[in-house]
């Protein structure tokens, strides 16, 4: 027995044309809920316990409408450099402010957004640097990782280059 356009048939097997499948639901959408979830939750922790050592997650700059903090770990065992970054006007600790102001202007907001779980990336190794960004950029909030494990990911770290990530390829 099969299913043909909603009645059964005593026929063979199905022929592919005629299986209608519904599409689960995407698991992007589902990603970035559990993004906002997890960004909630790492905002409402900020600064919660009133320790003086705030880390990675001392306050950015308010009233910019590009202010980011970027943790970078270049390798295994290196302890990570911790830059901050505002733009218009460029400034912060990152020793390039302008220049990786320009990068992020140049690559855009959807430089922040994750590879697609579903897109075909090259398997190829660009190196052992991850990166974390956080922060607003453009008044929007945004928290991304950025690695090299394959070539998708090498393309996002490269969109905003060495000099944004401020870390000499290895």
């Amino acid at each position: 027995m099969r299913l043909v356009r909603g009645r059964e048939t005593q026929q063979g097997p199905p022929r592919s044309a005629e299986i209608r499948r519904e599409s689960p639901r995407s698991a992007r959408s589902g990603g970035r809920f559990l993004v906002a979830v997890v960004v909630a939750g790492v905002l409402s922790a900020c600064g919660a316990d009133g320790s003086a050592d705030t880390g990675p997650t001392e306050s950015i700059a308010s009233g910019v409408a590009t202010s980011l903090r970027i943790v970078v770990t270049p390798d295994e065992g290196i302890s990570p450099a911790r830059l901050t970054l505002t733009c218009d006007p460029a400034g912060g600790d990152h020793p390039q402010a302008q220049q990786a102001c320009e990068a992020l202007d140049a690559a855009g907001a959807a430089v922040f957004e994750p590879v697609p779980a579903d897109r075909a990336c090259t398997q190829v190794y660009g190196g052992p640097q991850v990166a974390t960004v956080l922060g607003t950029y453009d008044g929007a909030a945004v928290e991304a990782t950025f690695n090299r494990t394959n070539g998708c990911e090498i393309d996002r770290w490269e969109q905003l280059g060495a000099t944004f990530f401020d870390v000499p390829m290895l």
